[in-house]
C-alpha cells in the first residue's frame, strides 16, 4: 500500500468533490444545499492554494482526505489566524488520515506564519469534536441556531488551536 499526502490539484477535483458533496447532500456538516461542481470545486482549489495549503490524503491512487485552511477574516489584522477544514471519505475514518492531514496542514501552516487556527463544527459531530481536540485545539465558542438545514436548525461551536 502506498500512501502520500500531497498538494490539491484542480485534476483532484472531482475526488474532492466524490468526498464533499456526500456531506453536503446528506447531513449537517457543511451548510451547502446543493452539490458543488467539479469546475466549481476547481476554482476554489486554485483560490484557497494561492494563500494556504489544500492537501490531499491519497492510498494507492486513491484520494481518501483532504484538509485545508482559508482567511479567517478579512480584515488585516487577522492576517495570521484561520479557519481549517477537514474531509474525509466514508470509508476512511478511524484510520489516522485527518490526523495526518492536519499534521501536515498545521506545519505549512506555521512556515507561512499562521498563529492561530479555527475549527467550526456543526453540532452535534463528535467525531470532528474529538479530532480537533485530539489535535490541542480547544472549545472558544458556541453559537445557538445559527444555520438551517434539512428543516431544522443547527448550531455550531468553534474550536481554537495557537501553532
Amino acid at each position: 500500500m502506498t500512501t502520500s499526502i500531497r498538494p490539491a490539484t484542480t485534476a483532484d477535483a472531482a475526488a474532492i468533490c466524490e468526498i464533499y458533496n456526500h456531506y453536503v447532500l446528506t447531513t449537517t456538516i457543511s451548510f451547502e444545499l446543493e452539490a458543488v461542481s467539479v469546475e466549481e470545486m476547481a476554482q476554489r482549489i486554485v483560490e484557497v492554494s494561492a494563500l494556504f495549503p489544500w492537501l490531499v490524503y491519497e492510498e494507492d491512487g486513491r484520494i481518501l482526505g483532504y484538509a485545508y485552511a482559508t482567511k479567517w477574516k478579512a480584515r488585516k489584522a487577522y492576517q495570521q489566524s484561520v479557519e481549517s477544514s477537514v474531509y474525509m471519505a466514508r470509508d476512511s475514518g478511524g484510520r489516522g488520515v485527518g490526523t495526518q492531514l492536519y499534521q501536515a496542514l498545521f506545519a505549512g501552516l506555521k512556515a507561512r506564519g499562521v498563529h492561530a487556527v479555527m475549527g467550526g463544527i456543526a453540532q452535534p459531530n463528535p467525531g470532528s469534536v474529538a479530532l480537533h481536540e485530539k489535535m490541542g485545539f480547544v472549545k472558544v465558542a458556541h453559537f445557538a441556531q445559527v444555520g438551517r438545514k434539512f428543516d431544522q436548525w443547527i448550531d455550531v461551536a468553534y474550536w481554537q488551536l495557537i501553532l
